[in-house]
């Protein structure tokens, strides 16, 4: 995880969840962050070590992504470290280049930042948006032929 200053994560307090035992203790954690109106990041999702197989972090995804289709995404992405998790959920690896530019602004400030190792993961919610990206995909393609891109 990235380190936060005190003034970051109170500001990111409230797009949190936690799971905790019945003495109040936190054992998991994860942040849903809405980056646009279709398209949501899962972050920070950890699971104290002597709780791991426990299915803690398999609730926390159940309710992060609940939070998502609330939100309205469309789109679910995540840098992750242990992509065959993610991919028990219908994650998907995808280009880094498929992620908006404002993910990036949180990566400079890692220690890690290039090259942490994490990997670009994305889950559509339904077909639609599949298709969409799809969309995106090949047009972002086309301009990059054409030079257009490079141009905006």
């Amino acid at each position: 995880m990235i380190p936060l200053s005190i003034g970051d994560t109170i500001e990111r307090l409230r797009s949190f969840l936690v799971a905790h035992l019945p003495d109040g203790t936190i054992v998991g954690c994860v942040a849903v962050d809405a980056t646009w109106e279709y398209l949501v990041e899962i972050r920070s999702l950890a699971v104290s070590r002597n709780m791991h197989a426990h299915g803690i972090g398999r609730m926390l995804m159940g309710a992060a992504l609940e939070d998502a289709r609330e939100f309205g995404a469309k789109e679910v992405f995540t840098l992750t470290y242990v992509p065959e998790f993610f991919k028990r959920f219908g994650f998907a690896l995808v280009s880094r280049d498929s992620l908006p530019h404002k993910v990036w602004l949180v990566c400079v400030k890692c220690p890690r930042f290039p090259d942490c190792g994490e990997v670009p993961m994305k889950l559509y919610l339904d077909e639609e948006a599949e298709r969409d990206a799809t969309r995106r995909k090949s047009l972002r393609a086309v301009y990059r032929k054409s030079g257009e891109l490079e141009k905006q």
